[in-house]
């Protein structure tokens, strides 16, 4: 397990409770498949750690992660991401719905026929895939 994988440059906002923004963290790093379904994480330690942030913090996102069927600990071995579909399929849609949320909250107001929005969203999809297409390495690099 990496346990420098990308976790050190997380920054916290000061509006929403720590413990959540953690929650958070791992739910886009699995839907952005940083972390898969049934892969170890860091330790409630390790996490703090490389967080900066209070071990306490770390222990009460773990139990609220647990809570939510996102991580499953058994005994003394490290914890996992679930392997259950269904809260994976859920975490997507709870991610993919927010971000549709906000940004139809942003655009709202400006009366633009939803047929034109589509033909946006998907011209700069497509423009950003192959923007990053053309990196070295592609989408994975």
């Amino acid at each position: 397990m990496d346990n420098h994988g990308g976790w050190m440059e997380t920054a916290f906002n000061t509006r929403d409770p720590v413990y959540l923004q953690v929650v958070r963290l791992f739910k886009e790093r699995i839907v952005t498949g940083l972390l898969a379904a049934g892969e170890a994480i860091p330790s409630r330690r390790e996490i703090a750690s490389l967080l900066k942030m209070n071990p306490n913090t770390a222990q009460r996102a773990y139990k609220e992660m647990e809570e939510q069927g996102l991580i499953v600990t058994e005994g003394n071995s490290p914890s996992r991401i679930t392997r259950d579909e269904d809260v994976l399929r859920n975490i997507r849609s709870e991610l993919l719905g927010e971000a549709v949320r906000t940004f139809v909250g942003s655009i709202r107001n400006m009366q633009v026929p939803l047929q034109e929005i589509v033909a946006l969203v998907q011209e700069e999809y497509e423009s950003d895939a192959q923007r990053r297409d053309r990196k070295p390495g592609g989408e994975g690099a």
